[in-house]
């Protein structure tokens, strides 16, 4: 018997044959978590109970896998005998990006509350996120949804101003219009049709109060004063990254 599941190990029993898009989807659920093993051959309780019959060669497993998977997964396919038990151990490694089924199913690996994993769906940010992680995308250049450049404030715009002018930088800036210094530090993102979007760069720094509540909800800035153990001051602000600096 091996041991229990985890995070990178999962168990898949084949005495009714495993389809093979089940096991596409644990591989890619694997892939996009951290990697892993998946036993062929094994019960959820970690008995060894064998591969199907059709299963037993494992001849063309890995590139079914390679096949069902964009990115292409490439993995090792490993027969493995467990008290005269014959299982197959499949190693995926972690993927840096994202992998999906060729029918475009993303999935990841969690633990769940009682302390064993489980596969499930991930979601649109969860994707942003991961992509984030490897550079693959720049979250902070992405337009924000609903936004308008009357969500900017002039007055933060202007305190932008003042704070190149007063620390020593790039005095270029100083003789752009709003447009184009909005646009060389990337504060706007233009769209196909030439209208200008706020970026959430743009937004947290030079963003109208109301429009950060309303379109950037996770925003928010503590400010605390200790005097020793105790909090001596509390303070939650929605403000603009410029105005929070001042």
């Amino acid at each position: 018997m091996l041991p229990a599941e985890t995070l990178t190990v999962e168990f898949k029993s084949d005495r009714k044959r495993l389809s093979d898009v089940d096991v596409v989807e644990a591989l890619v659920c694997l892939a996009n978590t951290a990697g892993g093993e998946l036993w062929l051959g094994v019960e959820d309780d970690g008995r060894a109970t064998g591969l199907h019959a059709e299963h037993t060669t494992l001849l063309g497993l890995a590139g079914t896998v390679a096949a069902r998977t964009s990115p292409s997964l490439h993995l090792e396919v490993g027969p493995v005998d467990i008290h005269g038990v014959r299982v197959a151990c499949l190693r995926v490694p972690k993927a840096h990006g994202e992998v999906s089924t060729q029918t475009g199913v993303y999935l990841r690996r969690r633990i769940k509350h009682d302390g064993t994993p489980e596969c499930v769906p991930m979601l649109p940010h969860e994707r942003i996120t991961r992509a984030s992680s490897f550079g693959l995308v720049d979250v902070s250049a992405q337009p924000v949804a609903g936004c308008t450049l009357a969500d900017f404030d002039p007055l933060e715009r202007e305190r932008l101003r003042q704070a190149v002018q007063q620390y020593g930088g790039d005095r270029v800036l100083l003789d752009l219009d709003d447009e184009a210094l909005d646009g060389a530090l990337s504060f706007t993102q233009r769209q196909p049709d030439g209208s200008r979007v706020p970026t959430l760069t743009g937004l947290l720094l030079i963003g109208r109060e109301a429009a950060l509540q309303q379109r950037v909800a996770t925003h928010e800035l503590a400010f605390q004063v200790l005097a020793q153990q105790t909090v001596r001051l509390n303070e939650f602000r929605r403000f603009p990254l410029l105005k929070a600096l001042d």
